[in-house]
């Protein structure tokens, strides 16, 4: 959906962008559509923390009538380099024309400025939208849990009453929701590393004997070298952290992988690590927040290819149902033609 408008980024602003991208030079880029080009408006200089500067650089360079681009460099950063929030300012009193302008034109510029740099994309009508506080209620909004519909609620209040409903002296049909087995501090420890994107690879496996869920490889893994963590003769769980590019975006996304090589290992194994995988799944996204793109599961490691990841990741969608084939009739010559009304006054029968 990129260059929806037919608008670009100037030289000029291409080399802002180079520039903004590689260092802490900058601290706010404004950008503004001048002449059918993304254009630079203005651009600030840090002085301060990111947080203890943003009103007082971002709040001035929002015109009451006039849309723009604000690009504001927080402190932080990816493997990318510094990490930028980018504010979209559409006020309620600009033309039609404007917004519309602005709104087709922004993937434009998200792709030329390079959207791995991007952390957050917030649009505002309102100077409360984008001022810090506004941020921050945004950041917010993005952590808290999706709102459930009535028959969501419904649904979960049936589950709950099913778990608390005692049948025997032990409880025991809480096991049918899966095996809770505790995760080793060292496996925690790791999947917090992951979060934060200072590892890209963790490996957990079961220690049935202590009932334990174990760290066993945070080794530095790109695709390439995915099929080769994956063991032949026992089950493990895997997080990974798929680096590519889709549409012409950067994106880095957490893929659970299952593997279980066929029937190589005991049935114990296999029931012991297909029980924890969803109440370890549910601890990772819930308590520790890491959102899981895409869950997998694989006899092979072989099966983990390029083509085979992104096609799992990105999945294309069938934009037809083929239409119905109607059958062809019987082969051959056809039988005499049927007399379909009775014979009428003179006619003879045959």
């Amino acid at each position: 959906m990129s260059h929806q408008t037919g608008i670009q980024a100037g030289n000029d602003v291409k080399e802002i962008f180079a520039n903004a991208r590689s260092g802490d030079q900058y601290r706010v880029l404004k950008i503004v559509i001048e002449d059918e080009q993304l254009t630079l408006g203005a651009t600030r200089k840090a002085s301060k923390k990111w947080d203890q500067e943003y009103d007082s650089l971002v709040l001035p360079l929002l015109e009451d009538a006039v849309p723009c681009y604000i690009l504001y460099r927080l402190d932080s950063t990816n493997n990318q380099g510094y990490e930028w929030i980018l504010l979209s300012w559409s006020p309620d009193h600009s033309t039609v024309r404007h917004k519309m302008l602005y709104a087709a034109t922004r993937a434009t510029l998200k792709k030329e400025f390079g959207g791995g740099h991007i952390k957050d994309d917030i649009f505002g009508t309102t100077k409360e939208d984008l001022n810090f506080s506004g941020y921050k209620k945004y950041l917010t909004s993005q952590a808290a849990p999706l709102p459930l519909t009535a028959a969501e609620e419904e649904l979960r209040q049936i589950k709950l009453s099913e778990v608390q409903t005692d049948i025997s002296v032990d409880t025991k049909q809480q096991t049918l929701q899966g095996v809770a087995f505790p995760i080793h501090k060292d496996a925690a420890d790791a999947l917090a590393h992951f979060k934060e994107k200072r590892i890209n690879y963790v490996q957990l496996e079961i220690d049935a004997e202590k009932e334990m869920i174990r760290l066993c490889s945070t080794e530095p893994t790109e695709l390439k070298d995915l099929p080769k963590r994956v063991p032949k003769d026992s089950p493990r769980y895997h997080f990974f952290l798929y680096k590519h590019s889709h549409e012409g975006d950067y994106l880095e996304s957490t893929v659970f992988i299952y593997s279980m090589p066929g029937y190589k290992c005991s049935i114990r194994e296999r029931m012991l690590y297909s029980s924890c995988k969803n109440n370890l799944i549910d601890m990772v996204e819930t308590k520790l927040q890491i959102e899981i793109e895409k869950k997998l599961e694989i006899e092979d490691g072989t099966e983990l290819t390029g083509e085979f990841m992104y096609a799992e990741v990105h999945p294309k969608q069938h934009a037809y149902k083929e239409r119905f084939a109607k059958p062809k009739g019987p082969a051959g010559k056809r039988g005499g033609r049927r007399i379909t009304r009775p014979p009428g006054e003179g006619e003879e029968e045959d």
